[in-house]
């Protein structure tokens, strides 16, 4: 035989095994045949890079540590190290696991592209974001503080002519005080003027008499002396004088106006979910008909409140001072008292099945642990309203000023504060204020934050960064009483659903504020709402006292 043709080695498909190669996946490291190619491609969930297999890249072994004159063509799976043939049979891998360096650099390379698609396509790209937003913000940086100058300026140019109306007016009034004391003296030395130029024609008359010894002149002269012994009255004028006030420069800082201080909060940033964290739950589309499957008697006057600890049990809370924990046959399982007496604002559960309650008559907020009553939160200036727990086991409350003119939601680590979401990007207020109704909440699966506002006849939805998404204010079908939003709570599929309490529904709502539809299954004024780790819906009806369990997906 033709020794050349002895020494030839026959290049097969990696796929199949019987046909010769020709090209080459790179991201694989696996050889293919024209067929294959075909075959390989249509696994479309990764991104083969198939090349020529004369134009592949050559693989790189490791030089053994131990052992300088092999390559690490094995892996030792126990040591998780790459190693050379001597190694595997060696006693210090003795038993071990051991795989083609190949496979493993097949796994590792996938591994490494998922990190880098996840890098170039959903997390760079948000830093970038990120980044032009400062830009942006760094722009309007310079008008917001040109602006700032400008007040100052105008507010300097009317102090100013304030102050120069002052002064003149007080020179004017100087000015006067002058003129009435110069015409005082004036009028007193006409007056000595006058009785001046009398006394010299007097004094002159006498002086011809005597000269004259006119017996008739002498005999008939009457003296006036008695006249002129009273002098004039002497006018005394105080000038006035100007006392200048010590300027207070905190009342004229007070005066001219002051900054508002300067906030700078970093804001936790987001957390980018993995490609795997953010694939779809299994799709639960909804029932064309929802259906009561169970109603909870509470034997409360009026119901306000549900909370689910489980499948079929429930925290609620009413018109007083317990909350309760009942199964789905009304049985009363748990009561607990508020600390204060007062009836609680509302209720929640966490991530470790405790209760959370809180109180807007002491402004405190609540968790119940072992039937023990720990108060975590006090505010101070601020009324907590609604209360839920968040995927992090985070605290997320709505909460009113005492003096009912703000309202923002604040998010609570324990019982430290971490974000307060209050004002949109134009710095207008998100929720409204001006009296006591209960602003419920919940967080969505995507981490939005979703608020009934009643009072603005809306469903407010922020992002995770407290961003404002969208507002929801009904859907146009609704012909009867306006759109007043109570109770809110969301599900596995990220739906958000409200009570419309007046119209005696649920809205059911996508995560992006779509109206789907309707729930009625008979419902009466709805308020309190939740949702069980099945999605059932638990309704809390405040007149009828009842708890309703209903099945829409």
């Amino acid at each position: 035989m033709d020794p050349f043709r002895r020494a030839q080695i026959i290049l097969l498909c990696d796929l199949c095994k019987t046909a010769h190669l020709q090209s080459h996946c790179e991201r694989c490291h696996i050889n293919l045949c024209q067929t294959c190619v075909g075959k390989h491609l249509s696994d479309s969930s990764i991104r083969h890079k198939v090349v020529p297999y004369k134009y592949r890249k050559s693989l790189n072994y490791s030089t053994c540590p131990d052992h300088a004159d092999e390559l690490c063509k094995n892996y030792c799976e126990k040591c998780d190290i790459p190693v050379c043939s001597t190694c595997v049979s060696s006693s210090k891998h003795e038993g071990h696991d051991t795989s083609d360096i190949l496979e493993k650099l097949c796994a590792k390379t996938e591994s490494l592209q998922k990190d880098l698609d996840e890098l170039e396509t959903r997390i760079y790209p948000r830093y970038e974001e990120m980044a032009s937003d400062v830009q942006t913000e760094k722009v309007e940086l310079e008008t917001n503080y040109g602006e700032l100058t400008t007040i100052a300026d105008q507010q300097g140019e009317i102090l100013h002519r304030q102050i120069t109306a002052i002064v003149n007016q007080r020179k004017s009034d100087i000015q006067e005080m002058k003129n009435k004391h110069l015409s005082t003296l004036n009028k007193n030395t006409e007056e000595i003027t006058q009785k001046m130029a009398e006394l010299k024609q007097i004094m002159s008359d006498l002086k011809s008499i005597l000269k004259s010894n006119d017996v008739s002149l002498t005999s008939t002269y009457k003296s006036r002396n008695s006249e002129f012994r009273t002098l004039p009255p002497t006018v005394r004028v105080t000038a006035p004088s100007l006392s200048p006030q010590k300027i207070n420069k905190d009342q004229l800082n007070e005066m001219f106006g002051s900054l508002s201080p300067l906030s700078i909060n970093t804001e936790h940033g987001d957390t980018i979910k993995s490609a795997e964290a953010v694939s779809s739950p299994p799709v639960k589309p909804l029932l064309d008909e929802p259906s009561v499957t169970a109603a909870i008697d509470t034997g409360y006057n009026n119901l306000y409140s549900v909370s689910c600890l489980s499948e079929d049990q429930v925290w609620t809370r009413g018109n007083n001072d317990t909350m309760n924990l009942l199964n789905l046959q009304s049985e009363l399982l748990t009561s607990i008292q508020t600390k204060s007496g007062y009836e609680p604002g509302d209720i929640t559960v966490t991530r470790d099945g405790d209760l959370v309650y809180t109180d807007y008559r002491d402004n405190t907020i609540n968790l119940i642990k072992n039937k023990q009553i720990q108060t975590v939160i006090t505010l101070q200036g601020w009324k907590p309203l609604s209360v839920c727990c968040t995927a992090a086991n985070d605290l997320l409350v709505t909460m009113e000023s005492d003096d009912y003119i703000q309202s923002k939601v604040v998010r609570y680590s324990g019982s430290t504060e971490k974000q307060s979401i209050q004002f949109d990007d134009q710095g207008r207020p998100l929720y409204s204020s001006g009296g006591y109704i209960n602003k419920y909440l919940s967080e969505n699966k995507n981490l939005d934050i979703c608020v009934a506002d009643c009072d603005a006849r809306a469903v407010v939805v922020v992002n995770q960064s407290g961003k404002l998404r969208f507002r929801y204010t009904g859907h146009p079908s609704n012909t009867e009483q306006s759109f007043k939003p109570y109770g809110i709570t969301t599900d596995s599929q990220s739906h958000i659903l409200t009570a419309d309490r007046h119209n005696d529904r649920i809205h059911i709502l996508d995560q992006d504020g779509q109206f789907l539809r309707y729930i009625h299954c008979g419902l009466y004024t709805p308020l309190g709402l939740c949702v069980n780790i099945r999605d059932n819906l638990f309704v809390a009806e405040p007149v009828t006292a009842k708890v309703k369990k209903i099945q829409y997906l």
